[in-house]
């Protein structure tokens, strides 16, 4: 088994992860599966900004509303805070938007939702910078989606569960998280500003066009009008601004006239 994904998986799973040696597997969920929805609570799900931005725009939510709302902060044991999605209070955990019927939010779930019963290892080729993946089976003693027929690929399962984009938008943020200047930790002045720029885009978005910012960057070509309306306009800046705010790379830049008088 990849070391990475044995050392980032949660603990609770690490021991449940199985290889897929001819990259296929046999699975199928649905409301006739006796362990329908178990999957969906007591769960330590993590969200990544564009988690919180599709759960966000299918609740008719800011994303600053929905992250009050369904979210808590994690800021303790980790150099990067993150949000969780809030679990249920009742007893069992349940996710806040399943229901007897299924998912509440099913055309906008979180990655991670779309990817079980796999899990996904990604890092980028030092070289190439292309993105390498591996994918696990996680499986679990109570799921019987498992004794189901239908066989699948992981390109099959892929298509099917609309990874494409998920995994495209969150590889974007993902080579920020994983540099290994921003993993040894933020400054008091980063942290917060991380926070916003990666997941509460609708406060980015007034940071951008309420205050000095397009005053003391240059933009280069990037369209940043298209970000007043347009979320994954939003979205490309927010990862934009990152890598500068944090690395000093990408396309934007200080004004000349900022730098000379600095």
């Amino acid at each position: 088994m990849d070391e990475k994904i044995e050392s980032s998986a949660p603990q609770k799973i690490r021991d449940r992860l199985k290889p897929l040696p001819d990259g296929t597997f046999q699975f199928a969920c649905h409301p006739n599966v006796s362990c329908f929805t178990e999957c969906c609570r007591d769960l330590n799900l993590m969200l990544t900004p564009y988690d919180v931005l599709r759960l966000a725009r299918n609740l008719g939510l800011s994303t600053t509303a929905f992250l009050d709302a369904y979210t808590d902060a994690v800021v303790e044991g980790s150099p990067l805070p993150s949000v969780v999605l809030k679990m249920g209070d009742d007893g069992r955990r349940l996710c806040p938007f399943v229901s007897t019927t299924g998912c509440r939010v099913y055309a906008d779930r979180p990655s991670a939702c779309r990817t079980y019963p796999l899990a996904r290892a990604s890092r980028k080729h030092r070289v190439h910078g292309t993105v390498l993946e591996s994918y696990y089976l996680v499986v679990e003693d109570h799921c019987r989606g498992f004794e189901e027929p239908r066989l699948w690929t992981i390109e099959q399962w892929i298509e099917d569960q609309g990874l494409e984009t998920y995994h495209r938008m969150n590889n974007d943020w993902m080579d920020i998280v994983t540099h290994p200047r921003v993993r040894q930790g933020l400054t008091e002045k980063q942290i917060p500003m991380f926070y916003m720029a990666s997941y509460d885009l609708d406060r980015f978005r007034s940071f951008v066009f309420q205050s000095r910012f397009l005053e003391m960057l240059d933009t280069g070509a990037l369209d940043v009008e298209w970000a007043r309306t347009d979320d994954m306009a939003l979205y490309r800046l927010a990862v934009s601004w990152l890598k500068f705010f944090l690395l000093g790379e990408g396309p934007l830049r200080p004004k000349k006239a900022v730098q000379e008088s600095a």
